[in-house]
């Protein structure tokens, strides 16, 4: 009986070796096709240059952030999006409570760019669970154009972020267009959404949840974009849309009890049968100094959010924990040379998806000097998957929420952000 388990489990974990290699050959696919239409998008931006007209073809942007708290390197995170190289936008800053320290953040960079439409809404009103979307639907009062950006508080951009993320809402490629799909130009682009890269604070929690953001959660948006042609979700780095869309799915009002906001708002203007376009552009934001229970609890909440969220893809997950799966074969296996053979397989192809995605894709700073955390992030990611059908509950900026289809419900409110 015991031997049957045995070559039950080492059945088992080869099986999810070849799921995981399969994965990983597919991240690496979708990071090819990414850099590929990364330089033809420049190419084609180089040829045309930046005349007058192309300028005059851009409309104005409302830029709203839903602020709770303070992150760090917050300031320069706003002030970024005040150097913007685009003709006409506005930013809308909203907190619900007046007195929140990223208030007074608002009002210096008010100061600095006294001549800058930059506006604080004060959001009174509790829609409901999701403070976030609550203050978005409010911050929506007064917005003046028709075309919206929403990004977190602390997502920092460069001076050319606005043209890049916006032009494909404007710009509908033709179908003669040799360098882009056949099939995504049938559909009107309804959302623009972006990779991001996390840049770590000094301690071991923040740098494992940069390594895990460049190393687990895009290779994994690029597979999806890579296996379905486009995505069904979006990003919280940056959200890109129309008013008009967003009245069809029944405004911020119809999200405001769920906590990936993000990803409903994407899969509901894709519902509508725009295209969700997954931009060239990748942004940044610097983490905080993460302890570990603090990255712990921020992983778990994640995973629930996404278990809710995509339950069916969710649980798929299993079949890419390509280290633990080699490691179970070569215990299974008693160390035989072949099960030293599968580990260096998957050992090669997760650190080439880790540097093609992490290094060549989001350009992140300090993937090389974390990447000695690597097996400890991926079997950290394989425990944080087993917890995260272990409960419901989840920790939000210092609320307490339990999970219920993807829907908030309050358990205790916290005093303090976090």
């Amino acid at each position: 009986m015991i031997q049957l388990l045995v070559s039950f489990c080492e059945l088992v974990a080869v099986i999810g070796c070849v799921t995981s290699s399969i994965y990983y050959l597919i991240c690496l696919r979708g990071a090819a096709a990414f850099l590929r239409k990364r330089r033809a998008d420049r190419a084609r931006s180089e040829r045309a240059g930046e005349s007058a007209r192309a300028t005059q073809t851009l409309p104005p942007v409302s830029i709203l952030k839903p602020l709770k708290g303070t992150d760090p390197e917050i300031y320069e995170s706003f002030r970024s999006h005040c150097l913007q190289d685009y003709p006409e936008y506005e930013i809308i800053f909203g907190v619900s409570d007046p007195n929140d320290p990223a208030a007074a953040r608002v009002q210096e960079l008010q100061r600095e760019f006294s001549g800058y439409p930059i506006r604080l809404v004060i959001c009174p009103e509790k829609l409901g669970p999701n403070l976030k979307v609550s203050n978005l639907e409010q911050m929506l009062r007064s917005a003046r154009y028709e075309h919206l950006i929403v990004n977190d508080s602390d997502i920092r951009v460069e001076p050319d972020y606005l043209r890049r993320v916006m032009r494909p809402l404007v710009t509908q490629p033709s179908t003669a267009d040799p360098d882009a799909p056949d099939p995504i130009n049938q559909q009107q682009v309804g959302m623009v959404t972006c990779l991001y890269r996390g840049v770590a604070a000094n301690t071991f929690g923040s740098r494992l949840e940069s390594l895990g953001i460049s190393t687990d959660f895009c290779p994994g948006v690029l597979a999806a974009h890579q296996l379905e042609g486009s995505l069904h979700f979006a990003l919280g780095s940056t959200l890109a849309f129309r008013r008009a869309d967003l009245e069809l799915i029944g405004g911020f009002r119809a999200m405001v009890d769920y906590l990936a906001d993000d990803y409903e708002l994407g899969r509901r203007i894709a519902d509508l049968g725009r295209e969700v376009r997954l931009s060239d552009v990748v942004v940044e934001t610097h983490l905080p100094a993460y302890d570990r229970r603090g990255f712990l609890a921020h992983q778990l909440r994640w995973a629930r959010g996404v278990r809710d969220s995509r339950p069916g893809g969710y649980f798929g997950l299993v079949s890419t924990f390509g280290l633990m799966w080699a490691l179970l074969a070569l215990a299974a296996a008693q160390a035989a040379t072949w099960s030293w053979e599968v580990l260096g397989v998957v050992v090669l192809l997760r650190l080439a998806v880790a540097l093609g995605v992490g290094h060549s894709v989001l350009r992140d700073r300090q993937l090389l000097r974390n990447l000695w955390l690597l097996p400890l992030r991926d079997l950290v990611g394989a425990a944080v998957w087993i917890a995260s059908f272990t409960g419901h509950a989840v920790t939000w900026r210092g609320d307490r929420f339990e999970l219920k289809d993807g829907r908030l419900i309050q358990l205790e409110q916290g005093k303090n952000a976090s």
